[in-house]
């Protein structure tokens, strides 16, 4: 039995390896590099288009649970991002073109993987899982919106742009983790209040670039742009990726008015990235309003921010809990198409489509990933059909089932949630899932 995957992405990378490992022959297209949408610019798999952090990893933190399952059950993009880890103090981060070349090998040397370098422009009939992501190409985008009848939503997302190590004044900044947690991995660069009185006001008021369609309304909350965030209040960005907490000036031994952190972006720590800055400001104003950061000031830009559509399914009315259409259970979907946001969600969802399409194309029961699981609670949400105004979602604790018990403190609770997710995924794993 043969199964199709579209989209060499992180959902459908991970997809592809899931199935393939089952000893089941995969096909996996992605039309890269003989077509590449604007935010791309690498051939390889699994292009981190975006960030190159995969978020918190303490089992107290839902995306650290999320990760957890799936390095027990076996992904290849969590063991891919192990293998490529950068420091960033209590987050796992990667070096953005180690991870994609590993990824692309590991996929490229399988034996039951054969990649074909095309576009796809139909929805195949199945058994396939179309994993396209959110920059599906025109065709395929209007070959999905006929298959189900239904209309598409659409957001936008931004990414941050990348500077030189060797061009930020550490004489301006300093090496800290916040709350000085695990190693000090983020270079912070301090603003007072008049410094970041002057930088709102330019950045609220630079001009953007054009983007067909864009409305601050439709981007979605944890891809914000750093200027339409800035627009939200004088004080919003002190309380978002501004936020000096936790952190202490070695200059001043005093916490900073706000904070602006780099985060390493690759493996030889030469080039960083402004986190929390995803824009859609013209280049050259991002050069003139983020120099105005006083530490870097001479900042020697490697890559601007850009913004991109960002489309998403209906999916409470069209999918089930397994990523599949309702109506035809071989024809499955994947990552952020699917209104699943992040990394990491995006591949948990590519990895529970290819378990469950695996156990169907092999006549075996479909393991069941209860709402215990932070696996098991994403993909109940995307097929929730009581969902009336459906969101894009990171993975949080609200959506994962609660205890039976009630523990006061947070931290304590989300452990115990966290440790009894795992048992039941050790369970499953057990059971050869």
């Amino acid at each position: 039995m043969k199964v199709t995957v579209i989209g060499a992405g992180l959902a459908g990378s991970e997809a592809a390896w899931q199935l393939a490992q089952r000893d089941i022959q995969v096909e996996l297209w992605e039309m890269k590099p003989q077509k590449m949408s604007p935010a791309h610019h690498s051939p390889d798999f699994a292009e981190l288009v975006c960030s190159n952090s995969f978020r918190g990893d303490r089992l107290e933190n839902a995306v650290g649970l999320l990760k957890e399952e799936l390095r027990r059950c076996g992904s290849l993009i969590m063991e891919c991002a192990e293998a490529t880890k950068v420091e960033a103090g209590g987050c796992l981060a990667v070096d953005r073109q180690g991870f994609s070349a590993l990824v692309t090998q590991k996929l490229r040397e399988h034996p039951n993987i054969t990649i074909i370098e095309k576009e796809a422009t139909q929805v195949p009939e199945g058994p396939c899982i179309v994993a396209s992501g959110p920059l599906t190409s025109d065709a395929l985008s209007n070959a999905i919106g006929e298959y189900f009848g239904a209309q598409y939503l659409h957001f936008f997302d931004a990414a941050a742009p990348l500077v030189t190590a060797e061009s930020i004044d550490m004489d301006l900044a300093w090496w800290q983790s916040r709350y000085d947690r695990g190693t000090p991995d983020y270079i912070n660069c301090a603003m007072d209040r008049e410094e970041y009185t002057a930088f709102v006001e330019a950045l609220t008021t630079a001009e953007e670039a054009e983007v067909h369609g864009f409305e601050d309304k439709n981007v979605f909350e944890g891809c914000m742009p750093v200027e339409v965030m800035g627009r939200r209040g004088f004080d919003t960005l002190r309380y978002g990726p501004l936020k000096p907490v936790g952190l202490t000036d070695p200059r001043t031994g005093k916490e900073p008015y706000a904070v602006v952190q780099l985060r390493q972006d690759n493996a030889a720590k030469s080039v960083f990235n402004l986190v929390g800055f995803q824009t859609h400001l013209k280049f050259g104003e991002q050069k003139r309003v983020f120099s105005m950061i006083p530490a870097l000031r001479n900042a020697e830009f490697v890559r601007y921010g850009v913004m991109h559509q960002n489309t998403f399914l209906q999916s409470p009315k069209l999918l089930d809990q397994y990523y599949a259409d309702r109506r035809n259970p071989l024809v499955a979907f994947a990552g952020q198409m699917t209104g699943v946001e992040g990394y990491v969600e995006s591949t948990a969802s590519g990895y529970l489509a290819a378990v469950a399409m695996a156990a169907k194309v092999q006549g075996k029961p479909i393991p069941e990933f209860p709402q215990t699981t932070a696996i098991g609670a994403l993909g109940l949400y995307v097929s929730h059909a009581g969902i009336e105004n459906f969101q894009p979602m990171n993975i949080n604790f609200s959506i994962i089932a609660p205890l039976e018990q009630r523990i006061r403190k947070k931290a304590e609770k989300n452990l115990a949630i966290a440790q009894r997710s795992l048992k039941v995924i050790e369970e499953l794993t057990a059971g050869g899932i």
